[in-house]
């Protein structure tokens, strides 16, 4: 089992942490900061950087992250991005794989260990997101090629073959960020994907089945519309992001817990 001295995350919301619990400092923890927190224990002096923003899109995240990702030392990145180009209408998912390919090209290079995701099943949770399965699959199907092109440098977290990611109690109330338990969730997935021995089973169903009424899962969806979706289209028409202006969250690559 490989032993990493440093960690940067890439990426956008997903790997900032949004919806997680806050830290002290008002950010979002998220599940790469879980992720560092048992790397940290494992090798005293363990360092980490998340360069990633909340609304980034991929060709953003190859102009604006991974150059300086690939200028520190570290020897594990983790790497996600493009589905916020797949959730906008008219995405050019060919232009997607080529920067997302790009993306890895450029981590794996120098011996990195790098993290890819394929993207959660939304069919079974989100109404109206049929029409993105296609892409997701098509960004599924390339991802997987990547790892699969580079053995042993490249690990897969696979999140869409886990139906547990359907049940929305895994999900924040804007149904497109995780919860807290679905970052702890995510964070096992990463470290059993870097070999480190499992205490649970990440893909297991919650315990306790969810007990809303129709009717009240009925509210939810129109709470979420006129809360979620309807700001979302706005800035969409607008041309603006939730990340415009928006620092890295942890921009130094410095020892975890400082």
């Amino acid at each position: 089992m490989r032993q990493y001295r440093a960690m940067v995350a890439v990426g956008d919301s997903f790997t900032e942490g949004m919806c997680d619990d806050l830290l002290p400092d008002g950010q979002y923890r998220g599940w790469a900061d879980r992720v560092a927190d048992a790397l940290a224990a494992e090798r005293p002096g363990f360092r980490y950087a998340n360069l990633a923003v909340r609304g980034k899109l991929i060709g953003q995240i190859r102009a604006e992250q991974v150059g300086p990702a690939a200028a520190t030392d570290a020897d594990l990145v983790t790497l996600a991005g493009g589905l916020n180009d797949v959730l906008r209408p008219g995405c050019d998912v060919a232009e997607v794989e080529r920067r997302l390919g790009e993306c890895a090209a450029v981590l794996l290079a120098e011996g990195r260990t790098v993290v890819l995701f394929t993207s959660t099943n939304p069919t079974r949770r989100m109404a109206g997101s049929a029409r993105l399965l296609p892409a997701i699959l098509r960004m599924k199907g390339f991802v997987e090629g990547v790892v699969r092109d580079n053995p042993g440098r490249a690990v897969l977290v696979d999140l869409f073959s886990a139906p547990v990611f359907d049940d929305r109690r895994l999900w924040a109330e804007d149904r497109l960020h995780l919860s807290p338990e679905g970052h702890r969730r995510v964070a096992l997935a990463v470290l059993e994907a870097l070999g480190r021995p499992a205490d649970e089973d990440w893909r297991a169903p919650l315990a306790a089945p969810d007990t809303r009424t129709r009717a009240e899962k009925a509210r939810a969806d129109l709470r979420w519309i006129g809360t979620h979706v309807g700001p979302w289209i706005g800035r969409r028409l607008r041309g603006r992001s939730s990340g415009d202006g928006r620092p890295p969250k942890r921009a130094e690559l410095l020892p975890y817990g400082s």
